[in-house]
Parts: C-alpha cells; structure tokens; sequence
C-alpha cells in the first residue's frame, strides 16, 4: 500500500469514527465497490442488501451504542481510566501534536477530545501527506497502538451490525500492518 492509499485510508477512518454515517456518506459507501471490498468482504451483501432507511437506523444506533454510550474512542479516558478528557498541553497527545507542528482546533468540532480516535487518524493522515515516517512510526508506537487496538477488539464483541463489527476488525489489521510497514521503512 503506498503513501497516498495509507493517507485515505486514514482519512476514512477519521469520518468513521467521527459520527454516525448520514445519508449522503451512506449512499456513497454503497456505491464504493473498493471500500466495501477493503472493509466488509463476505459481509458486504448484508450492506447492500439491507432496506435503506433500515441500515441507516441500525448504523446509527449500533455507532451511538459503541462510540457515545459504552466508552467514547478517547485516549485519555481509556488509557487512565478517567471520566475527564484532558485538553491543552498536559495531555501527551496534545504534546506529540504541538511538537510536529499540527495545529488543531476544536472549535467547530462535535469532538472536544485532542486524542479522539477520529482526530488520531487524521494527524497519522497529517503525517503521511508531509512524509513525516519517523513522526507515524512514533505516533502509533506512543499512542495509537498502545490504545485503540485493545479497545477496537473489546467493542467488536459488542457491536451489532456487520459494519462496525468489520470496521472495528479492519482497523486493528490496518493499524498493526501499518506499523509493521513503518519499522521496515527508513526516513
């Protein structure tokens, strides 16, 4: 996989676990033949072949459940077992972000959260666009790795629909390969 399918993937990613999928992004996946391929496989007829409206609603209950209710895909919360989000430069994410130049603001964002499993896959996207190799290397070695595998597995068991079941799969294989790919790359 070069830099530029790595880049999108992560970019897919990051609106993946941003929020529910509305209508617009949902009609689009379903006439993503290489997504669906990459993400679902043999789950992919259960996506097509499911009414519209039906998998809109079961999507975004399955999401809500998974990413709102349960636990929220931040790294702050899962790694130190807080209910408090940590913000500005006393959370390490935020540090590694200030530290390779990634401005962020969260301003006009329904995610609040710096070290969001969304805004994380946007800032390994970030990276990858700037050919920064030593930066994702250590990114997914200090933060994502050490995270958002474990917890993608624990929400696997938990999700209801075929997707987010096949996302959460998807997401651990990619990260790991992606690493792996990394530590044999020189930059």
């Amino acid at each position: 996989m070069d830099d530029k399918q790595r880049a999108l993937v992560y970019a897919f990613l990051s609106r993946m676990f941003a929020n529910v999928l509305d209508k617009k992004l949902l009609l689009e996946l379903r006439q993503d033949d290489n997504i669906l391929e990459m993400i679902l496989a043999e789950r992919k007829e259960w996506f097509l072949n499911t009414p519209f409206e039906e998998l809109e609603e079961t999507l975004n209950v399955d999401f809500s459940s998974l990413f709102l209710m349960n636990s929220m895909p931040i790294e702050s919360s899962i790694m130190d077992d807080k209910e408090e989000v940590l913000v500005g430069l006393q959370n390490p994410v935020m540090q590694f972000y200030f530290e390779h130049g990634y401005e962020l603001n969260l301003q006009h964002s329904s995610i609040q959260a710096p070290d969001h499993l969304s805004i994380e896959c946007a800032f390994m996207q970030n990276l990858i666009l700037k050919q920064e190799v030593d930066a994702q290397r250590a990114f997914l070695q200090e933060h994502l790795l050490m995270w958002a595998p474990m917890y993608l597995l624990g929400l696997y068991s938990m999700a209801q629909t075929p997707f987010y079941q096949a996302l959460c799969e998807f997401s651990v294989e990619f990260f790991l390969a992606d690493y792996e790919t990394l530590m044999g790359m020189h930059g």
